[in-house]
């Protein structure tokens, strides 16, 4: 069969393999990608994850003790709702988890399955001894057997055992593979592939014994095809790398990713690291001959002296690779190697240098060089790094033998990492320009040579009139000829186009000298310019593709994807603070390392995978990420440069007044101080165009902008500053003598005033928007941690990959919560307010806005709080702060009313006392006429109830307040700063609100908006971030009727007034007594909110309970005589309470004027006046 045959589409036994070969490369990736993404909780690191979810996460002991794991789990209420609302949030990741785990198993039946589709002749005329001798097959072969092997070692050092075990069995009990109802029918087999090896990777961790072998053997591969495999890495150069690197001193380097493969593939075949000495020896001499570390797959790196140390054949053959002499040789080798690669990439970067002609007369010189640099760079960077494994003794003496005779440290050899990718890019970019004008410069110079050999013809001709030449017909006919050969050269015959060429230049050179042409200058000068013309023809047809092919394959940087970051970054970043525009050298650097992209993407990209834009966005994103991090140095050193600007200019340099006397102008002048401004100004604009110096390059499939990259960079920065100083200055003391909510949102205001004056003074140096970046982040940062604290509400949590606040690439930092009950900044904020505001300790007074403390009279806080909060966080964070309490609200509201459910279907004596006063008071036209007997009994008698629904209540409105304050600060200022938003929205507002209206009236004819139509939800997000809402309009939750629910509000509202009385000095209710904890504006304030979320019917059936409660204690059982001047204090607390009811609520005291005659309020006004 033709080697070129067997990728062909129509082959099914090359495109089967291939495809398997690509899928292999996709799971690595997945998995890779999916590692960055392991639920903390399933890692139970701390001992509140195990308190809360200990009893629902198990590994696979489970299986053990399924069922009684599932008793427990259901005859516990709680535990059931935990484990439910767990399997909503993460069944969606478990999901993905177990198809990336599912797809490792299915990938090795399928190579088995092929295998043995092979052997049964599936494949016609295609057998693996026919097809192991085909080169791309062989490949193929090699690396689908590889690959296996890669995912297994992946997964383990990416997703802990432990952890696999416990995602699977999630997996399994939530998908309803546990009831056998719609599960995958290899679950088990998936389960047992991937139970955990026992493997930990990290330092010091001992390695379990048989490991890999073991876990390589849970599904075994066919065992004659893995022999064939191993045979054909030991034997031959499956890759033919022996092209790009001739020497046979750099053979190590040529077999390098073959040497990874064996490395895995041996584990499949465990008996040759044991037993087999004198096969371990060829194949040490053969592959490891200078090399103990080697790179697996993306950076993966292991030490031959660690990993083959339990194997007695493996680890005898590495003794003449670990002998002493031979590691102090190599050291030295490598040492000089280095300089000399130094010294020969100065000279070739030197400008002038590098030119067309030189390339091309020095290109084996200078792919020697590249060659020698690339096999240094991977031996010292490989065998010089502090690895986990220096933990073994023997380890860590080879490491230090080889770095004290070395002689160098890992700044130079970044030096030459620099220098080497420097001269690869341009050697590239030069080489491709020359292959894209290769045919318009042969052309070119060919036309040229033809032209000036025929114009010398046209000489000898006699016709053409030139000084001293005589007519030569044969040398007419000669030059002639020679044209006629010139314009049949073809460059696509290089070997014989270029042998003709030297010919043709050595026959012009002989006829110039025998025919003595010397004589003639301008015939000579003709001459030497298609000589000339010529040699440049022999230049142009040695430029080929292959001297591109060559320098991808010798400047591999795979093996350094982890070490670069593990290493190297610190050089990059403190090289780019020294210098900035040593951007521009980094640059060819990431592109080297993109070079790495070609290992995972080559049979991806061949197999036309629908895999391959994920698997490239993958580690595209990964080495864009990277970039980032390193350049993220430029916006720290800006920062930091920055803080000292804003230092001085609000320290040491004052603020001009508007008039200035002559005789005070030097106090003003400053001008050390401004000197110093303007030189640390100068530092920020030069690292900002070193920055912008870099061009836009694309990396694998992602093109990276230098602008949006800095923009991104200062973003990022200024992301983890202000977050950095909400956590900071917003935690707070809630055993703190002295309240710290005031002095802390002062130190807030300053810290933000300061960055948003430095931001704006940066933004001309750095060309950005500072304006824009600074409310956008802002924005993402205060909705992003409401989000986050509003989670504890939601039985569906927003994850943060799942989050549209977060981002990767400008990440807005998480921060260990400082306090039980808050996660975030917004939630320490919004609870430390409430706590100071509590109602059981203060007292609102509505008339003055502010809260009094209940025992000292002494103010706690007023209004101009929320204008401090405002000038902190800006309208986002009141904004915020506000929706974070509508969420509080809702808690509270589901709280009362499963504390009322409760008390029905628990406390029957409860339940029956509240139905038989029902059936007392239900004709709410008839007066009592002993109130005192009936209303304090029922309070009495469930005292301690009604105070911990009241708390409830109470609760609800002390937030309700707090929130109209936020609408009333955020609708005055858009107000006063925008008035045309102000008025627009309103507008918009009543024009929707009337359009619903005529709906509800003719809706055939007035349509209602479509859900698809943004308008009505958009508008509310302003409506929101202006105040134009009423809170106590809101309804907050959808509830079931409750029996009696106006009579539980009226038994709450009496219980609240047998504590509280009237007090002419703030002409409203207080308590009685000290102790008794009570806020009678917050309780209005509540029962309002809560009959809010009931029919309009429940209200009023409450105010005729109201109405009969007052008459009751004015009427029958109450006098009116000359001598009375008080109405009773039962009475004057209930009109005052319902006078306030009304007047809140906005309800129309006509409601209420059939219940009671507007004669009895009057009179109670007159009583209190």
């Amino acid at each position: 069969m033709q080697e070129q045959d067997f990728l062909a589409e129509n082959n099914l036994c090359g495109q089967t393999l291939l495809r398997l070969v690509s899928r292999g490369n996709a799971v690595i990736s997945e998995l890779l990608r999916l590692s960055d993404y392991v639920p903390n909780v399933f890692r139970l690191q701390n001992k509140a994850d195990q308190a809360k979810y200990g009893q629902i996460i198990s590994d696979f002991s489970y299986f053990k003790t399924s069922e009684a794991f599932e008793n427990r789990v259901d005859q516990n209420v709680s535990l059931q709702d935990l484990d439910e609302v767990f399997r909503e949030n993460n069944i969606e990741i478990l999901t993905r988890f177990y198809l990336a785990f599912e797809s490792i198993h299915k990938y090795v039946l399928d190579l088995n399955r092929y295998l043995d589709d092979l052997y049964e002749g599936v494949y016609i005329q295609q057998t693996l001894d026919s097809l192991i001798s085909v080169e791309d097959a062989k490949q193929l072969f090699c690396e689908a057997l590889f690959l296996y092997g890669v995912m297994l070692l992946v997964v383990d050092m990416k997703i802990e055992g432990t952890i696999r075990e416990r995602l699977l069995v999630s997996y399994y009990r939530y998908s309803g593979a546990a009831k056998e109802v719609g599960s995958d029918s290899n679950i088990d087999d998936v389960c047992k592939l991937l139970r955990s090896t026992g493997m930990v990777y990290t330092t010091g961790a001992k390695r379990p014994s048989g490991y890999p072998e073991n876990f390589f053997s849970r599904v075994q591969v066919n065992k004659v095809f893995v022999e064939k495999i191993v045979q054909q890495q030991i034997s031959g150069d499956i890759y033919n790398q022996g092209t790009a690197y001739p020497d046979p001193k750099q053979r190590s380097s040529a077999l390098a990713t073959q040497s990874s493969m064996l490395y895995i593939c041996l584990y499949f075949q465990p008996h040759f690291l044991n037993q087999e000495s004198s096969k371990m020896r060829e194949i040490v001499d053969r592959s490891f001959p200078d090399n103990w570390v080697i790179s697996l797959y993306m950076g993966i790196v292991v030490n031959l002296i660690e990993v083959w140390e339990p194997y007695k054949a493996a680890k005898a053959a590495l003794g003449n690779t670990l002998s002493t002499d031979n590691c102090k040789k190599l050291a030295a080798k490598h040492s000089q190697s280095l300089r000399q690669c130094l010294t020969d990439c100065k000279y070739y970067l030197k400008e002038g240098i590098l030119t067309e002609e030189f390339m091309l007369d020095n290109v084996n010189k200078l792919m020697s060089c590249l060659r020698d640099c690339n096999v240094t760079l991977r031996w010292l960077m490989l065998h010089t790094i502090t690895s986990d494994s220096e933990v073994l003794k023997k380890c860590r003496q080879i490491k230090e033998l080889v770095t004290n005779n070395c002689d160098v440290n890992t700044a130079d050899i970044f030096k030459l990492l620099l220098y080497t990718a420097e001269l690869e890019l341009k050697m590239k970019e030069m080489f491709s320009m020359m292959l894209a004008e290769k045919s318009n410069k042969w052309t070119s110079c060919k036309d040229e040579c033809v032209g000036r050999v025929e114009e010398i013809a046209q000489v000898f001709s006699g016709e053409k009139p030139l000084t001293r030449v005589k007519k030569n017909d044969q040398l007419k006919s000669w030059f002639e000829q020679i044209a006629k050969e010139i314009s049949t050269l073809d460059y696509n015959y290089s070997t014989a186009t270029g042998r003709k060429i030297v010919q043709l230049i050595g026959a012009l050179k002989e006829v110039q000298t025998f025919h003595q042409l010397d004589s003639n200058m301008q015939i000579r000068q003709f001459l030497e310019d298609t000589v000339s013309y010529m040699h440049q023809m022999i230049r142009t047809v040695n430029i080929k593709e292959e001297v591109l092919i060559t320098i991808e394959i010798i400047a591999d940087l795979s093996y350094a994807w982890v070490i670069m970051d593990q290493y190297y970054t610190q050089y990059m970043q403190e090289g780019v603070k020294r210098q900035p525009g040593m951007v521009i050298k980094l640059r060819a650097t990431f592109l080297k390392l993109s070079s790495s992209l070609e290992l995972p993407l080559l049979r991806v990209n061949q197999a036309n995978s629908k895999d391959l834009l994920s698997v490239s966005q993958y580690y595209s994103g990964e080495l864009v990420a990277y970039f980032r991090k390193v350049l993220q140095i430029i916006p720290k050193t800006m920062f930091a440069i920055l803080a000292r600007i804003v230092m001085i200019q609000t320290q040491k340099i004052p603020e001009l007044p508007t008039r200035l006397e002559k005789d005070k102008m030097k106090e003003y002048a400053r001008l050390d101080e401004r000197y110093e401004v303007a030189r640390l100004t100068h530092e920020i604009s030069l690292f900002t165009e070193g920055m912008l110096m870099m061009k836009t390059t694309l990396v694998g499939v992602i093109q990276i902008d230098p602008k949006q990259l800095l923009e991104d960079g200062i973003r990022k920065e200024l992301v983890y500053r202000i977050a950095a100083s909400f956590h900071q200055t917003l935690s707070f003391n809630p055993r703190a003598r002295t309240p710290e909510l005031k002095t802390k949102l002062e130190e807030l205001v300053k810290a933000m005033t300061g960055f948003k004056r430095s931001f704006e003074y940066i933004q001309d140096y750095v060309n950005i928007y500072g304006l824009k970046i600074w409310q956008e982040e802002m924005m993402r940062i205060i909705n992003y941690n409401v989000e986050q604290e509003c989670n504890s509400f939601l039985r569906q949590k927003v994850q943060d990959y799942e989050s549209i606040y977060q981002s990767k690439h400008i990440p807005i930092p998480r921060f260990q919560p400082v306090d039980t009950g808050s996660v975030t900044f917004i939630g320490r904020l919004a609870r430390e307010i409430i706590r100071v505001t509590d109602g059981r300790t203060t007292t609102y007074i509505d008339s003055m806005g502010c809260w009094y403390d209940s025992k000292t009279k002494q103010e706690v806080m007023d209004s101009s709080i929320f204008q401090r909060i405002l000038e902190g966080l800006g309208t986002y964070g009141l904004s915020g702060l506000d929706r974070l309490y509508r969420f509080m609200i809702v808690r509270e509201l589901q709280k009362y009313i499963a504390d009322i459910r409760m008390l029905y279907s628990k406390d029957k004596n409860w339940k029956d006392g509240v139905v038989s006063l029902a059936k007392t008071l239900q004709a709410t036209d008839k007066l009592l006429e002993t109130p005192a007997k009936v209303y304090p009994v029922v309070v009495q008698k469930f005292a301690k109830t009604w105070q911990n629904i009241n708390e409830t209540i109470m609760k609800i409105g002390q937030i309700q307040i707090l929130s109209n304050k936020i609408c009333n600060e955020l609708n005055f200022s858009c107000k006063f700063h925008s008035k045309a938003i102000s008025t627009g929205l309103n507008i918009m507002n009543k024009s929707l609100l009337t359009a619903i209206e005529k709906h509800y009236e003719d809706p055939t004819t007035n349509r209602y908006p479509s859900e698809d139509n943004p308008l009505m939800f958009e508008l509310t997000n302003f409506l929101d971030l202006t105040g134009m809402d009423d809170p106590l309009a809101k309804i907050y939750i959808t509830t079931k009727k409750l029996p009696n629910f106006a009579l539980l509000c009226f038994l709450s509202t009496v219980a609240q007034l047998q504590k509280i009385q009237y007090s002419k000095f703030i002409d409203g209710l207080v308590c009685k007594k000290l102790g008794d904890g009570v806020d009678s504006h917050c309780f209005i304030i509540g029962i309002i909110t809560l009959l809010r979320q009931f029919h309009c019917d429940e209200t009023t059936r409450y105010l005729e309970y109201l109405s009969q409660y007052i008459c009751s204690y004015v009427g029958p059982g109450f006098t009116w005589t000359a001598k009375t001047t008080d109405l009773p204090q039962e009475a004057i607390n209930g009109c005052f309470f319902l006078e306030n009811f009304l007047y809140i609520s906005k309800t129309d005291r006509k409601v209420v004027e059939s219940f009671i005659p507007a004669f009895t309020m009057a009179e109670f006004r007159k009583t209190i006046h």
